[in-house]
């Protein structure tokens, strides 16, 4: 049985969808069109890459042969760019074209390989490991599991042995089928450094000089190396909230990781307990819901946008919302069940700034409090809060 996915692909364009590797893009396709109108090509099969780049006209025969397709699906498309200039043809050319739906884990290569992106003519849109409300409106969402083994469905829904040892393997693939094979850098032992590194400061300010420092190579590379973990779409920046507040704020960014499955499997933690209490549990439930929303927002075209905030004297807030009619939420995260006000003092620096901006902890209380003017939200309340229903 499948998830109900909140990412609703057209019928009536044609697009790109791209998301790392094992979120769902094939299921979902497969849910979404007629079997019967939809003529698939998965470019992962030796023998289909051998027959479209020896044929390039071998979808046009089909469409041909097959006048009732109204969908043509060419699965893991970066694997041969030149394809798309014949399906830019096709949409130019036939006098009833299909929709084509284009997938891969990365738009990277395409864009190195000056691919043809279809000159707008196609949608852009994204897949990542299924969220709480994706989760929750088919069984009983299980927070510990998601913080230890992630949300990827084959993972999440897996017997706790095979999770384990497919988070495992999922790094290895990922090294090997997205980097290596790629091409992507040329000293893959200092990428590897480097993405270790990067697991274990998940969620933390990044210091780009002390990370070059720890594994020999320039500033310069190790942005370049994040660069790639955004473009491959296993992670994304959170920028430091805009200069529009005048305040003396960091300058840097924070980079989280896709999956809090991923990151621990990176960090070598996939076999291990996480234990409620813990500062490992504290950084995952951040990790998870922060995450969580960013994705949530990108599947509802929720126009938001999310930083954080970080003063000069250390007050910080995990995460700053602001939504396209100027409302704010300034939200500090914290796991435990009962958060007192010492944590999250930050929000009483950042309303000496922002004055109107909704002060929220979002914890595991069992309901909502209000106190000194900030509301203490069972973290699960937050999407309804927000508008994702």
């Amino acid at each position: 049985m499948s998830y109900s996915r909140l990412l609703r692909l057209p019928e009536q364009a044609s697009f790109f969808l791209f998301g790392p590797r094992q979120v769902g893009k094939t299921t979902l396709i497969n849910c979404t069109y007629n079997s019967t109108q939809t003529l698939v090509l998965n470019l992962l099969f030796i023998e289909t890459l051998a027959l479209v780049s020896q044929n390039p006209n071998h979808i046009r025969e089909s469409l041909a042969a097959n006048p009732n397709i109204k969908y043509v699906v060419i699965d893991e498309i970066q694997l041969y760019p030149p394809l798309l200039n014949e399906v830019h043809a096709m949409m130019e050319g036939l006098a009833c074209p299909p929709h084509f739906i284009l997938t891969g884990s990365s738009a990277r290569k395409l864009r190195r390989q000056n691919a043809n992106m279809l000159g707008g003519r196609a949608w852009n849109l994204a897949m990542f490991p299924l969220t709480y409300l994706e989760i929750s409106k088919r069984e009983e969402f299980a927070l510990t599991k998601a913080l230890v083994r992630g949300t990827l469905p084959a993972i999440y829904s897996a017997d706790e042995e095979q999770a384990i040892m497919k988070l495992k393997s999922y790094v290895d693939i990922y090294l090997d089928e997205e980097v290596k094979k790629e091409a992507l850098v040329r000293n893959l032992f200092a990428f590897m450094e480097f993405l270790r590194i990067a697991a274990e400061t998940n969620g933390k300010i990044i210091n780009y000089t002390n990370i070059a420092q720890d594994i020999g190579v320039d500033a310069a590379t190790v942005k370049e190396y994040y660069t790639i973990l955004e473009d491959t779409l296993l992670g994304f920046y959170l920028r430091p909230i805009g200069r529009s507040f005048r305040a003396k704020v960091t300058k840097h960014p924070k980079f989280y990781f896709f999956d809090t499955g991923v990151v621990r499997a990176i960090s070598r933690k996939a076999g291990f307990p996480l234990d409620y209490g813990t500062q490992d549990y504290g950084d995952a439930f951040e990790h998870f819901l922060i995450k969580d929303l960013v994705h949530t927002a990108k599947y509802l075209q929720k126009d938001f946008d999310f930083s954080f905030y970080r003063n000069q004297h250390g007050s910080e807030v995990d995460l700053i919302i602001e939504s396209p009619d100027g409302k704010i939420y300034a939200i500090e995260i914290k796991s435990s069940i009962d958060p007192k006000p010492k944590e999250y003092r930050g929000l009483f620096s950042f309303a000496e700034l922002a004055p109107k901006a909704e002060l929220i902890c979002a914890c595991q209380a069992k309901h909502r409090l209000l106190r000194k003017g900030v509301m203490i939200m069972p973290w699960q309340e937050l999407y309804q809060y927000l508008g994702f229903n």
